[in-house]
């Protein structure tokens, strides 16, 4: 077999058939490289979901609420006061069962939330009374456009559609809202534990007692990495802190007693939060058949009932202006009117 002559002989043998303006492309493009005509590819992006969704019309808000439909209960719920943990014998089996009271108190419908005009489904609910001094003005407005007493907390609850607006504004939620058997959401402010350490907030193990350790034996140990991981501290790492103090929902509560003369609801299980904080009751969200299974009432049977305001004596006074009649006082005293104008 012959010998092959070098490749550099046949490209400069190539080289020297080309016309004399062409000749010095060769060179550039060994000195500059060849740039591509294609674009390369985007890079990814976490914050773009079209990808994962399909066409940006998946991601407006009225497609998301109808994937998020199946979770959403179909019926408001309600605000109760913790009251404390008992314990219940079941009478069958007569084995000891955790339970927990809730008092309901002055719970009202206040207004809605339309998904045409706030984008979403909610029922505006609230509870117990306030008085009107230590109230602001735009929430003494909000209250008296619907004729509603002062209320200590207001709250939300989103549901599915607009099925579960049929709640009349003014109305009372009591108890019986719910029925036995049924199972619901608790969810409430659990308590505040102030600064914690790693062991107890994060249940780490900490450092050893002896063999040299010295001053550090419930300490964090390594909070990241070196040249590896950038020689930062990661987002998100679980350090000492605040503890407790937050919201904390507890699912698939079982109703075992309702009271609407007395105002008590009686669940399976414990709730989050110390006693005399306010917890927000709703059906199971994993549970969304339990309103045609056990026939629960949608609300539109229910009656409104007047506003009140406790008048200096602590007696309630059923006119349902005088919240409205406070506000105009309020704003009659700003503007110096007639100290008559006082309520």
């Amino acid at each position: 077999m012959p010998p092959r002559p070098p490749i550099n002989i046949l490209l400069s043998a190539l080289y020297l058939q080309l016309p004399a303006p062409l000749r010095t492309l060769p060179c550039q493009a060994q000195r500059r490289g060849i740039r591509s005509i294609l674009k390369p590819p985007p890079k990814p992006n976490r914050f773009d979901q079209s990808a994962h969704h399909g066409a940006p019309e998946a991601l407006s808000r009225s497609k998301v609420l109808e994937r998020k439909s199946y979770t959403i209960p179909q019926r408001t719920g309600l605000l109760a006061i913790k009251k404390g943990h008992v314990s219940i014998y079941e009478p069958d089996t007569g084995r000891r069962m955790p339970a927990t009271v809730l008092q309901v108190d002055r719970c009202q419908v206040i207004s809605y939330k339309t998904l045409d005009k706030h984008g979403y489904w909610a029922v505006q609910v609230g509870s117990g009374y306030r008085k009107p001094k230590n109230m602001t003005r735009p929430e003494l407005g909000h209250l008296a456009n619907y004729k509603i007493s002062p209320k200590d907390k207001i709250v939300e609850f989103r549901v599915k559609d607009s099925k579960g607006l049929q709640v009349p504004i003014g109305s009372e939620l009591k108890p019986d809202w719910f029925t036995v058997g049924q199972y619901v959401d608790c969810r409430s402010k659990n308590k505040g534990k102030g600064f914690a350490g790693v062991m107890k907030k994060h249940g780490m193990s900490g450092q050893p007692a002896s063999h040299g350790q010295s001053l550090t034996h419930r300490t964090l140990g390594s909070a990241g990495g070196s040249q590896g991981s950038g020689s930062r501290v990661h987002p998100g790492k679980r350090m000492a802190g605040r503890m407790g103090g937050i919201m904390h929902t507890v699912q698939n509560l079982k109703v075992l007693m309702t009271d609407s003369e007395k105002g008590i609801l009686v669940v399976k299980g414990l709730v989050s939060g110390p006693k005399n904080s306010y917890v927000r009751v709703q059906d199971s969200k994993k549970m969304p058949d339990q309103v045609n299974k056990l026939g629960l009432k949608m609300g539109a049977e229910l009656e409104v009932q007047p506003a009140k305001v406790l008048t200096s004596t602590g007696e309630a006074s059923p006119e349902a202006g005088l919240v409205a009649e406070q506000l105009m006082a309020t704003e009659a005293l700003d503007s110096g009117a007639a100290p008559e104008a006082r309520l």
